[in-house]
């Protein structure tokens, strides 16, 4: 994605601007314009042509400015001259090789973006909450544990322990009905829950639950298994979860779940946690088989700063 605008703080029609997004490129020069759609973004599974196949429109905008009248057919050298122009500013802006990649550029790997987080675990502490995707471990398409140290209030546990995402895609582990509960909401379309079977009493407990991922490609299924104090409470079945990017504008919080709420079985408002979540460590990989003891994970989170 490119856009560029060179020349005055308002545009006139000795500005030049472009863009680049998804494949489709438009520029604008002194008051003329040259556009072509490659592909609709939303629809993902569409065929797309070529770059170099695309159909390219010509509009002059100081006569036609809603661009009703394509003049490509009548002023062919006009439009290769815009053409040459925006692969010119294009280079100048370091946009090119063009990408025309859509839903696989939510991947940060296979975007080419920096990855924040690339350790197979992280801990995050009580107090913490709007944390963009991109600071927080990568859980999609691969197996992970998720462990909390929650202390219980008097009359019964109730309320989120981490939640990421929001109503359109995202998981939570909260405490519904006193038990610990696991919701995937798979892009708004289905939202799969997995409950366990214990319930939480006052006091300090451990809550884990264990995602085994299936396998076999992205977005696939998996068992969700809980665990309170080591022992475990339950399993169940996760058939399809989200495979690139839950949000662009939900968040991670830590003891609430707030702007839109992944879960249907509780609001924004009422997701705070009865007690206390101490710390919630997020572990992915080789930390599946060696998790750290208690007593050093504030060591090892420190460290990792």
């Amino acid at each position: 994605m490119a856009y560029s605008f060179d020349g005055a703080a308002a545009p006139d029609r000795h500005d030049t601007q472009y863009f680049e997004i998804g494949g489709n490129r438009g520029i604008y020069h002194r008051g003329w314009t040259a556009v072509t759609k490659h592909a609709t973004p939303w629809i993902a599974d569409a065929e797309v042509p070529p770059l170099d196949e695309d159909v390219w429109e010509l509009y002059d905008t100081d006569v036609d400015w809603s661009q009703a009248r394509d003049l490509a057919g009548e002023m062919p050298e006009k439009l290769e001259e815009l053409k040459a122009l925006f692969l010119e500013e294009a280079r100048k802006y370091q946009v090119l090789p063009l990408d025309d990649r859509r839903v696989e550029r939510f991947d940060a790997e296979i975007a080419g973006r920096p990855v924040l987080v690339r350790a197979n675990s992280q801990v995050l502490y009580a107090g913490m909450g709007r944390l963009n995707e991109a600071t927080v471990l990568n859980v999609k398409n691969r197996s992970h544990e998720v462990t909390a140290q929650v202390t219980v209030a008097d009359g019964g546990a109730s309320g989120v322990i981490i939640a990421q995402g929001g109503e359109f895609g995202g998981w939570s582990l909260y405490v519904a009905d006193g038990r610990p509960t696991y919701c995937h909401n798979f892009l708004g379309l289905q939202r799969f829950k997995v409950r366990g079977q214990a319930l939480l009493e006052p006091g300090p407990h451990e809550v884990r639950m264990a995602f085994a991922y299936d396998g076999g490609g992205m977005g696939k299924g998996g068992t969700v298994s809980f665990f309170v104090d080591g022992q475990p409470t339950g399993q169940g079945r996760i058939d399809a979860t989200v495979p690139l990017i839950y949000s662009l504008d939900e968040t991670t919080d830590i003891g609430r779940d707030t702007a839109s709420p992944v879960s249907d079985d509780y609001t924004g408002e009422e997701s705070s946690f009865r007690g206390t979540v101490e710390w919630v460590r997020i572990d992915v990989g080789d930390a599946l088989e060696e998790p750290a003891p208690p007593e050093d994970r504030l060591r090892i989170a420190m460290a990792r700063q």
